[in-house]
């Protein structure tokens, strides 16, 4: 059978499945699902579990085997599709997303962290949480390695955190006593609607407010704690907020989880932006504004790559750049995950299209969230 119920999943059906089965076998809320290990499916077995499914729409998700795992996240380099309606509609998502590990970025990715290449991956089929709020928690925070949970929040669906498409609001919680909150602009949201996805503008006030009240910031960080001591190792946990309840949608470790490199004692130069530190340490090279992908062979080894924000087919140019700013996003969007993950800074939420000058030198401080002008002295 090439259909697996989602509490029964093993390692053999992908880290991501594997991880949410742990999640739901100890009785937390976990959207109902199962997982499909060969794409070519029999139609009328898919439909009957596409059946048992509760919502409208389902999220049709990769499940690799070296995804989610502690040395690679694969952090938006394998496929998603949300809010998918109907046994035809899944059945060329799961195609589309099994064959994402064949994919240029899917296998640049794997070579530049040295792992074995994968031609087809099992795919996780759930039921769509339709969320008020949803984000990302980290119960570290991967700029220092402190013992502290990071929460990302936006409005709508937590695609708008996890692709960097919006600023997210910003939590960070080191005790019930020290709890830092940032708001982010929170410009636009994504909803189901009748007809698939759509993104809208999110009003001012909501966007000037905090889009979590302190008992939900409380009980993600609790539900951060329980999946980390599920696990026995800090955790990277995507999480949706529906009619006041919270769902699990990942649980898997953080990745290149370390402390930022020691500062020398230098005076800092007034910075030409300001953004939110996202990857640790301190890069000197030309600015190169990308703006669409027309302009990618415009990028040289050691430039700074700079843009208003990334998706996953921007992933090569991270192997080319020595750091990365962009202008939205959050330090748990995928791309801040990446920079990370290839060891270079990465500043995001900055102003920077505008303010920077093609091809000027500038140093990146990752860990200060600035970029100056020339060479740091």
């Amino acid at each position: 059978m090439n259909v697996v119920p989602l509490a029964d999943a093993a390692d053999r059906h992908g880290r991501k499945a594997h991880g949410l089965a742990v999640l739901l076998r100890a009785g937390l809320a976990v959207p109902a699902g199962f997982v499909v290990t060969d794409p070519a499916a029999d139609p009328a077995l898919l439909a009957e579990h596409l059946d048992r499914l509760p919502g409208r729409a389902v999220a049709v998700r990769s499940s690799g085997l070296a995804e989610d795992s502690a040395a690679a996240s694969f952090a938006g380099q394998l496929e998603t599709v949300l809010g998918v309606r109907g046994r035809d509609e899944v059945l060329a998502a799961l195609r589309h997303c099994a064959a994402s590990a064949r994919t240029d970025r899917a296998r640049g990715y794997r070579a530049h962290l040295g792992l074995d290449d994968e031609t087809s991956v099992p795919v996780l089929v759930q039921s769509l949480v339709e969320a008020d709020r949803a984000g990302v928690l980290f119960t570290r925070d991967p700029r220092t390695g402190a013992a502290a949970t990071v929460v990302n929040a936006s409005w709508g669906l937590g695609e708008s955190v996890v692709s960097g498409a919006v600023v997210p609001d910003e939590i960070v919680v080191a005790d019930p006593a020290d709890i830092q909150v940032t708001v982010g602009d929170k410009a636009t949201r994504l909803d189901l609607g009748e007809q698939g996805l759509v993104r809208s503008p999110v009003p001012r006030p909501d966007r000037e407010r905090a889009c979590l009240a302190p008992d939900e910031v409380a009980r993600l960080v609790g539900l951060g704690r329980r999946c980390e001591d599920l696990f026995g190792r800090p955790q990277d946990v995507e999480w949706a907020i529906r009619d006041g309840r919270i769902w699990l949608l990942q649980s898997r470790p953080i990745t290149a989880l370390r402390a930022p490199a020691a500062r020398n004692g230098h005076t800092p130069a007034a910075p030409l932006v300001t953004g939110v530190p996202s990857s640790p340490g301190r890069a000197l090279g030309p600015v190169r504004i990308i703006r669409s992908v027309d302009d990618f062979a415009r990028m040289r080894p050691g430039d700074v790559l700079v843009c208003r924000t990334t998706d996953p087919a921007w992933t090569p140019l991270f192997r080319l750049a020595c750091a990365v700013v962009t202008e939205t996003g959050g330090v748990l969007s995928h791309a801040a995950i990446v920079a990370r993950e290839f060891g270079i800074p990465a500043v995001v939420a900055a102003e920077a299209t505008t303010a920077l000058t093609d091809g000027a030198p500038v140093t990146v401080d990752g860990t200060a969230g600035t970029v100056t002008e020339g060479p740091t002295r």
